[in-house]
């Protein structure tokens, strides 16, 4: 035991390099089981979209899997509803989740590893349901791949080779609804907010679920009122893992990019699964 410790102190960096390394390499290996999401919230195809965002917003998440007599059939989220009917100007107590619904599911095992499921959720550009046995065991998103990103050399790059470039912005003054339409043209899921002509906060999906649907607020209300403030950034520069470490942390899935004070991009979850993947 005394001769470990002396082999420390005396070689600390190699050491704690091997250490390193070992947890890089132990990464490697893990499994979609060690990091899906396993309490799953489902939804009836014959429920209306307002009942299904009342449910999301809830809980805090963006899906929900769509069960008919017991079988998971499809997958409806906070992109479908902002993209399908919100942004057209539909009323979401109107239309059913399975005319908005996404189908077939995309699926995975438990035992694939964590790359393998990053490659799949880019390609099919989908949430991926993990089945085991026919069995619906789970679901990974976005969220799910970067609270665990493996610390390995795809996760140094920077952030900039992968971040959005074009930022859409929105007066604080500015209706929630003409924000809703921008961003189901646009199929993305945030807007930077402005004041006097600075970035004061950003809106997103999410808030639009639980700051607007789930409290029954009109989407006449000011963007500004429910964006969320101050905004938070990341530098030029940062690597992947250190911004979805930032993200893990803070609860969040999008960080704009400043460079100099000035806004050069933002970076989404799904981006840094992009990096992961590639």
């Amino acid at each position: 035991m005394r001769a470990s410790k002396d082999l420390k102190s005396e070689f600390p960096s190699v050491l704690d390099n091997a250490y390193e390394q070992y947890l890089r390499d132990l990464s490697r290996y893990r499994q979609v089981k060690d990091i899906m999401s396993k309490d799953i919230a489902t939804v009836a195809p014959e429920m209306s979209m307002a009942e299904a965002a009342e449910k999301m917003g809830d809980r805090h998440i963006g899906s929900l899997i769509v069960e008919k007599y017991g079988t998971a059939v499809g997958i409806v989220t906070e992109r479908d509803l902002l993209s399908k009917v919100l942004s057209l100007g539909k009323d979401p107590s109107a239309e059913k989740v399975e005319s908005t619904m996404s189908y077939p599911l995309v699926t995975i095992g438990p035992a694939a590893k964590i790359k393998e499921a990053a490659q799949m959720m880019i390609h099919k550009k989908s949430r991926l349901a993990v089945f085991d046995y026919g069995k619906l065991v789970g679901i990974i998103t976005a969220s799910d791949l970067i609270r665990s990103l493996p610390e390995v050399p795809e996760t140094e790059v920077k952030v900039d080779d992968f971040m959005t470039k074009e930022i859409e912005t929105a007066d604080e003054k500015t209706p929630i609804t003409h924000s809703v339409k921008l961003m189901g043209e646009k199929r993305i899921g945030s807007v930077i907010v402005t004041s006097k002509g600075k970035p004061s906060g950003i809106f997103t999906e999410r808030d639009l679920l639980t700051s607007i649907l789930l409290k029954g607020e009109p989407l006449s209300l000011e963007v500004g009122k429910v964006a969320s403030s101050p905004l938070i950034t990341i530098p030029s520069g940062t690597s992947v893992h250190r911004a979805a470490h930032s993200m893990a942390s803070k609860h969040i899935r999008r960080l704009p990019v400043a460079k100099g004070g000035k806004l050069e991009g933002i970076v989404t979850a799904r981006d840094l699964v992009e990096a992961y993947a590639k």
